[in-house]
Protein backbone atom coordinates (compact mmCIF):
# COMPACT_ATOMS: atom_id res chain seq x y z
CA UNK A 1 0.00 0.00 0.00
CA UNK A 2 1.20 3.49 -0.73
CA UNK A 3 4.99 3.72 -0.63
CA UNK A 4 5.49 0.53 1.45
CA UNK A 5 7.16 -1.41 -1.38
CA UNK A 6 9.48 1.46 -2.24
CA UNK A 7 10.23 2.01 1.45
CA UNK A 8 11.11 -1.67 1.99
CA UNK A 9 13.33 -1.63 -1.09
CA UNK A 10 15.22 1.26 0.50
CA UNK A 11 16.17 -0.91 3.52
CA UNK A 12 19.82 -1.91 3.86
CA UNK A 13 20.54 -5.04 1.80
CA UNK A 14 20.56 -7.46 4.75
CA UNK A 15 17.31 -6.03 6.13
CA UNK A 16 15.67 -6.04 2.69
CA UNK A 17 16.59 -9.70 2.27
CA UNK A 18 15.22 -10.54 5.71
CA UNK A 19 11.99 -8.62 5.06
CA UNK A 20 11.49 -10.59 1.83
CA UNK A 21 11.99 -13.87 3.67
CA UNK A 22 9.54 -12.90 6.42
CA UNK A 23 6.85 -11.88 3.91
CA UNK A 24 7.45 -15.18 2.10
CA UNK A 25 6.81 -17.03 5.39
CA UNK A 26 3.53 -15.12 5.81
CA UNK A 27 2.55 -16.01 2.22
CA UNK A 28 3.12 -19.67 3.09
CA UNK A 29 0.71 -19.38 6.03
CA UNK A 30 3.49 -19.33 8.63
CA UNK A 31 4.17 -16.76 11.31
CA UNK A 32 7.13 -14.43 10.85
CA UNK A 33 10.08 -15.40 13.04
CA UNK A 34 9.74 -12.22 15.15
CA UNK A 35 6.48 -10.28 15.24
CA UNK A 36 3.94 -8.66 17.49
CA UNK A 37 0.27 -7.81 17.04
CA UNK A 38 -0.58 -4.17 16.33
CA UNK A 39 -4.12 -3.69 17.67
CA UNK A 40 -3.44 0.05 17.75
CA UNK A 41 -3.50 -0.11 13.93
CA UNK A 42 -6.37 -2.59 13.57
CA UNK A 43 -7.61 -6.15 14.04
CA UNK A 44 -5.32 -8.74 12.48
CA UNK A 45 -2.47 -6.29 11.88
CA UNK A 46 1.03 -7.48 12.73
CA UNK A 47 4.44 -5.87 12.90
CA UNK A 48 7.37 -7.92 11.61
CA UNK A 49 10.51 -7.03 13.54
CA UNK A 50 13.78 -7.15 11.63
CA UNK A 51 16.98 -6.93 13.63
CA UNK A 52 20.22 -6.14 11.82
CA UNK A 53 22.76 -3.49 12.79
CA UNK A 54 19.62 -1.30 12.72
CA UNK A 55 15.97 -2.00 13.48
CA UNK A 56 13.35 -2.24 10.72
CA UNK A 57 9.62 -2.90 10.78
CA UNK A 58 7.08 -4.12 8.25
CA UNK A 59 3.44 -3.66 9.26
CA UNK A 60 1.06 -5.95 7.40
CA UNK A 61 -2.34 -7.59 7.48
CA UNK A 62 -2.77 -11.15 6.19
CA UNK A 63 -6.34 -12.01 7.15
CA UNK A 64 -7.86 -11.63 3.68
CA UNK A 65 -8.16 -14.49 1.18
CA UNK A 66 -6.86 -12.44 -1.73
CA UNK A 67 -3.50 -11.74 -0.21
CA UNK A 68 -1.25 -9.93 2.20
CA UNK A 69 -1.32 -6.17 2.43
CA UNK A 70 1.92 -4.50 3.48
CA UNK A 71 0.71 -1.30 5.09
CA UNK A 72 4.00 0.32 6.06
CA UNK A 73 7.74 -0.41 6.06
CA UNK A 74 10.23 1.75 7.94
CA UNK A 75 13.47 1.95 9.86
CA UNK A 76 12.77 2.20 13.56
CA UNK A 77 14.96 4.76 15.30
CA UNK A 78 13.39 4.90 18.76
CA UNK A 79 12.31 2.31 21.30
CA UNK A 80 8.62 3.11 20.86
CA UNK A 81 6.98 3.08 17.43
CA UNK A 82 6.35 6.67 16.40
CA UNK A 83 2.74 7.87 16.36
CA UNK A 84 3.22 8.95 12.71
CA UNK A 85 4.08 5.38 11.71
CA UNK A 86 1.05 3.94 13.52
CA UNK A 87 -1.24 6.60 12.03
CA UNK A 88 0.03 5.96 8.49
CA UNK A 89 -0.49 2.19 8.85
CA UNK A 90 -3.98 2.80 10.26
CA UNK A 91 -4.86 5.09 7.34
CA UNK A 92 -3.63 2.53 4.81
CA UNK A 93 -5.63 -0.22 6.54
CA UNK A 94 -8.69 2.01 6.19
CA UNK A 95 -7.88 2.35 2.48
CA UNK A 96 -7.67 -1.46 2.14
CA UNK A 97 -10.99 -1.97 3.89
CA UNK A 98 -12.67 0.74 1.80
CA UNK A 99 -11.28 -0.66 -1.48
CA UNK A 100 -12.32 -4.21 -0.56
CA UNK A 101 -15.84 -2.96 0.23
CA UNK A 102 -16.08 -1.25 -3.15
CA UNK A 103 -15.05 -4.40 -5.00
CA UNK A 104 -17.70 -6.46 -3.24
CA UNK A 105 -20.48 -3.96 -3.87
CA UNK A 106 -19.36 -2.70 -7.29
CA UNK A 107 -21.52 -2.70 -10.46
CA UNK A 108 -23.49 -5.92 -10.87
CA UNK A 109 -22.74 -7.08 -7.32
CA UNK A 110 -24.80 -7.01 -4.12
Amino acid sequence: MGSARRDARAFAKDARKRAGYEIYRVQQGLDPTDWKPMPSVGAGVREIRIHTDREYRVIHVAKFDEGIYVLHAFEKKTRKTRREDVDLARKRLGDVLRDRGRRKTGPGKG
